[in-house]
């Protein structure tokens, strides 16, 4: 998952730089230089009875293992559908790499670490604040640790009042205090800088799109369809968003049906990170892991044997 061979010349500090890219994919990055011009567009449904009663079996055993005080309060941090999409694409990722590609600058990287990034909503109010999730994958994670790592910065973010915001807000407060022109002129430097890779972690370290993908869980507000634009700012090549869950009916030979609880994801991605066929592939290998979902309490890194049908 994490950097291991050694920076060369070219390389950045959040990815190294692809020398053997094929020539077609090389003069995208210089004709078509801006991500928002090159999103592709992808919708991946997903029925949830299986998924529905492997989130019932963890809480489950979660609760059997909690102290009965705080599960009588309701203090333990259930498992959602949420914790298991955010795996399951990270887990992808690490199986599919190109997945975890980003152009910047006309040139392609490979990604040093794959990373989500989200919003935690503080509390369900307009006026109740918005924090920023950043989560990074290592080689041994499964849906176990990575719902330990979401649980640990919900919490911290919940405790923060709406006011005391983050490093990046604070300094964003600051700098609208300048005067405007100096403001714009800051702001082109900043842009250029990080177009290089240059910039520092105190400017760049919880920005949600330096991740391998974001993801909007925009069904926990009630939105049942939607779409995310890429953003030419950073690196965030893929985003996921989760729209609202709905019945379906699901038939059976003799024509009689029975209703089940499914879900539309929606995906933008950089489309010249690889081509449809892998795209393809790859979330047959999303839904392969959301259909067999006891496969996400494995190893990261750990291949899946799946069959994918054109």
């Amino acid at each position: 998952m994490a950097e291991t061979s050694k920076r060369r010349r070219g390389d950045r500090r959040d990815g190294k730089l692809i020398r053997d890219i094929e020539p077609i994919q090389y003069f995208t990055g210089i004709i078509y230089p801006n991500r928002c011009d090159n999103e592709a567009f992808f919708t991946k449904t997903i029925d949830l009875t299986r998924l529905n009663e492997f989130v019932q079996k963890k809480n489950e055993e979660l609760q059997a293992k909690t102290d009965k005080t705080a599960s009588d309060q309701g203090e333990y941090f259930k498992y959602t559908l949420f914790h298991v999409l955010v795996t399951a694409l990270m887990r992808t990722i690490s199986l599919r790499p190109k997945m975890n590609r980003f152009v910047a600058n006309n040139d392609f990287y490979q990604r040093n670490d794959i990373t989500a990034a989200f919003i935690v909503k503080k509390k369900f109010a307009d006026n109740g604040g918005e924090g920023l999730a950043f989560i990074k994958a290592e080689s041994d994670d499964n849906v176990d640790t990575i719902h330990e790592k979401i649980r640990k910065i919900v919490y911290a973010e919940r405790k923060q009042t709406v006011t005391e915001g983050n490093q990046t807000e604070h300094a964003m407060e600051l700098f609208m205090k300048l005067p405007r022109g100096f403001r714009k002129w800051i702001v082109r430097r900043i842009m250029w800088i990080e177009k290089h890779g240059w910039a520092p972690d105190s400017l760049i370290g919880d920005d949600p799109y330096q991740a391998s993908f974001v993801v909007s869980n925009v069904g926990s507000i009630g939105l049942e369809d939607g779409y995310h634009h890429l953003t030419n700012w950073g690196t965030t090549s893929v985003f996921m968003l989760i729209p609202k869950i709905t019945k379906r009916p699901v038939y059976n030979e003799d024509g009689s049906y029975v209703m089940h609880d499914m879900v539309d994801l929606k995906f933008t991605i950089d489309e010249r990170l690889a081509d449809g066929y892998y795209y393809a592939k790859s979330l047959a290998l999303l839904a392969h892991l959301l259909q067999n979902p006891e496969l996400l309490e494995e190893p990261m890194s750990k291949e899946v044997e799946y069959q994918w049908k054109r």
